[in-house]
């Protein structure tokens, strides 16, 4: 049906620096595109890449965390006494997952840091915390036989890893008209999604935990959602604070892919398939691992490139698009939210 809407393609970028959403779209169906190929799906690249197969977008969002309403990520002056708590508290889990691994058994030096991370008595003080977490994460960087932290050059690298989940879990830096600044991160998302159109939405790292949070509102048809590198699980500090809870499959998704490489340092042990309720229609998350045994494994083109991640998105694009605006309409979850405007990237 020539009059048919496409479907749309919604990515969801994770921490990191400033980027060029137009440039990281291009960079991310591009990957994806390499994986069709190698799921024996070369036929669609064109259609894929230039976006006659679907709408494509890029919620981008990481301006908001230094837009003048929240400070630099890698500045540890710039966190309040929770938010370093949090960063810390994230810290903590990494390295007690590192201290697990086989390789890691008696490694002293870690055993030091950890000790670390939260000991008694914290400092008091914005001044004192911002001390206190970047002498943590300058002795982070410096444990050797740490199976990441050669991807870590300066403390401030590790800052800025953890400080941004930290920040749109403190639910705080209300802009002028009262929201903060998470809200302001969910609806670059919303404003990406068309209710009309089917949507596949896929989260990288922090942006699966955005995409999750944001599509618990939405009411528009998602016939896959897809997490990579996604740190939702992690038990101590992003579980308990996810919203809205207990944590559930949003009720708009028919289907939750969740791909993990088990050389990720993000990506805790417990897994979403293990944890997530079900939605009303009883929609979990099935969780899928695979060992890249890359030096850096987190990267989220890393992920959407590999054959296993690219075809589920691609053939559920296919099926979108070839059913009827009635067959569309029957998968999706009832419900009439206002409309969200689709958007660029």
């Amino acid at each position: 049906m020539s009059d048919m809407p496409k479907p749309q393609l919604v990515f969801v970028h994770g921490i990191g620096d400033p980027r060029h959403p137009d440039e990281e779209l291009t960079e991310w169906k591009r990957a994806l595109a390499g994986g069709a190929r190698a799921t024996g799906l070369a036929s669609v690249i064109s259609a894929l890449t230039m976006d006659w197969m679907a709408n494509c977008s890029f919620a981008y969002y990481g301006d908001l965390f230094t837009d003048g309403e929240a400070q630099g990520a890698d500045d540890p002056d710039a966190l309040d006494e929770e938010e370093a708590a949090i960063v810390l508290g994230l810290l903590a889990e990494f390295l007690d997952e590192e201290a697990a691994r086989p390789e890691n058994q008696g490694n002293k030096a870690l055993a030091r840091v950890r000790a670390q991370v939260l000991p008694d008595g914290q400092p008091q003080g914005a001044g004192a915390v911002g001390r206190h977490v970047l002498a943590v994460m300058t002795a982070v960087a410096a444990v050797p036989g740490l199976s990441h932290a050669a991807r870590w050059a300066t403390a401030r690298d590790v800052l800025r890893t953890w400080s941004q989940p930290a920040r749109y879990l403190r639910r705080g830096n209300k802009d002028t008209e009262g929201r903060t600044l998470d809200a302001r991160i969910r609806a670059r998302v919303l404003d990406c999604l068309d209710r009309e159109r089917p949507a596949v939405v896929v989260g990288h790292s922090l942006g699966s935990v955005v995409a999750f949070e944001a599509l618990a509102s939405y009411e528009g048809p998602v016939p896959l959602l897809v997490t990579i590198g996604s740190p939702i699980a992690t038990s101590g500090l992003i579980w308990p604070r996810l919203r809205p809870r207990p944590p559930a499959t949003p009720g708009c998704v028919d289907r939750w892919l969740d791909f993990w490489d088990g050389d990720d340092l993000v990506v805790p042990r417990r897994k979403l398939a293990d944890v997530v309720r079900p939605n009303g229609r009883g929609v979990t998350p099935t969780s899928q691992r695979f060992d890249s045994r890359m030096w850096w494994a987190h990267g989220a083109t890393t992920y959407l490139e590999r054959a296993e991640v690219a075809g589920p998105v691609v053939k559920t694009l296919l099926a979108a698009a070839s059913a009827s605006p009635v067959e569309s309409a029957e998968t999706t979850s009832s419900g009439s939210a206002a409309t969200a405007a689709p958007a660029g990237s």
